[in-house]
This record gives structure tokens, sequence and C-alpha cells, in this order.
């Protein structure tokens, strides 16, 4: 079964809209390692439209200019490229493809495939989808010391919670902390009489 993994760029209060915006001072040599062991070790990448767009705008030009990001944007430009849109798209950019069928039924079908990582880079509403279906096995949260204060957050209100797994930590120079979760179980109904017995007793 291939394995989905998501990546995002986060601020301390949990926006993640527009990164571009405010991330760029934190980006150096160990976030560009971390980005690239989600996007460019992947052979498949899933997108929303939004984000795929952006993609599509911006990365075939650097690859075509041949500056010091060509190579990762051919990275990109060789990986299969797979939109999750309501409506049909039509593409200029190689290797993509819009997602047939129903959602959750047409992710486990891609996971099933032969293949390598499937990476995701933004596309916060997919990444919501597969949270709540299950289906994403891990997410890689860059999160940068600021508090932006205002934009979309990560986690919408909801009903339901979801408990994740920490996987791995890396602090790097800038601040920035590279967290590794994945799905983990509901955990057992605790209250203050479970935990009480752990509070600092005083020296005597």
């Amino acid at each position: 079964m291939r394995k989905i993994v998501a990546g995002l760029f986060i601020s301390l209060d949990g926006v993640v809209e527009a990164p571009d915006q405010w991330h760029f001072p934190y980006y150096n040599d160990e976030m560009g390692a971390a980005v690239d062991a989600t996007l460019g070790a992947a052979d498949t990448l899933l997108l929303g439209r939004r984000t795929y767009d952006s993609f599509a705008g911006a990365w075939p030009d650097r690859e075509a200019a041949g500056g010091e990001d060509a190579p990762f944007a051919k990275k990109l430009g060789d990986a299969r490229k797979i939109v999750l849109s309501h409506r049909p798209l039509q593409f200029t950019w190689r290797n993509s493809e819009q997602l047939p069928g129903e959602f959750v039924a047409a992710v486990t079908a891609l996971k099933g495939e032969p293949g390598g990582t499937i990476g995701m880079s933004g596309s916060v509403s997919v990444v919501r989808q597969l949270l709540a279906a299950g289906l994403l096995d891990e997410l890689h949260l860059l999160v940068h010391p600021i508090a932006v204060r205002s934009g979309m957050r990560l986690f919408e209100e909801g009903e339901e919670a979801i408990p994740l797994r920490l996987v791995s930590t890396q602090t790097f120079t800038t601040g920035v902390l590279n967290l590794v979760y994945a799905p983990a179980p509901a955990p057992g109904q605790v209250g203050y009489d479970e935990v009480k017995g752990h509070l600092a007793q005083p020296t005597p």
C-alpha cells in the first residue's frame, strides 16, 4: 500500500493560508531538505485545484529558466500530478491528470496502485478530507515561530477530535519545528482524578 505524506507551512497560531507572505524569512537549507523529503522524494503528487494552479503557474517557468531551483522544478514536472476538483480541468503542465470518481474510493484505489510515496503540499481542504477518512499516513508540519493572527487555520471547528501521534521532531536554526505526525487511535476517557497523582509534590 502506498503512503500519502502531506507537508504544510504553518504558523504558531495554526495559520496555513498564504505562507508566501510570512514564511520566507525562515527558509534555509534545513527547510529545503525537509520540503524535498516530502515532495522531491515522491513519484506522485496529490493536489487540490488551487494549489495545482499555483504550482502550474510557476514551476514550469522556473524549470525552463534554468536557475538554481530548476532541478527541483524538474522533479515536480517529472512527477505524476493528480488534481482533485469537482469540475472538468484542462492541463498544460506535463504528467497532470484529474482524480476520477468519488473521493474516498478514488484515493483508496490510488494508494493500492504500484508506485512510491504520494506527496502533498498545501491543499488544506484535501488534507482535511484525507484525515477525516483515515487515508493520510503522515502529516509534516513546519511550525514557524510567528503568530500570523489572521487567515485560514489548518483545523476548522468540528465535532470530532482528530488524534495524532508524534513520529519525529527536528528544530531548525531559525526556530522552525519540523514535526511529523501520523494517525493514532482515540485516547481513552481520562479525567482529573486519573492524573492528579502525576502532579509535582512539594519538597519536604
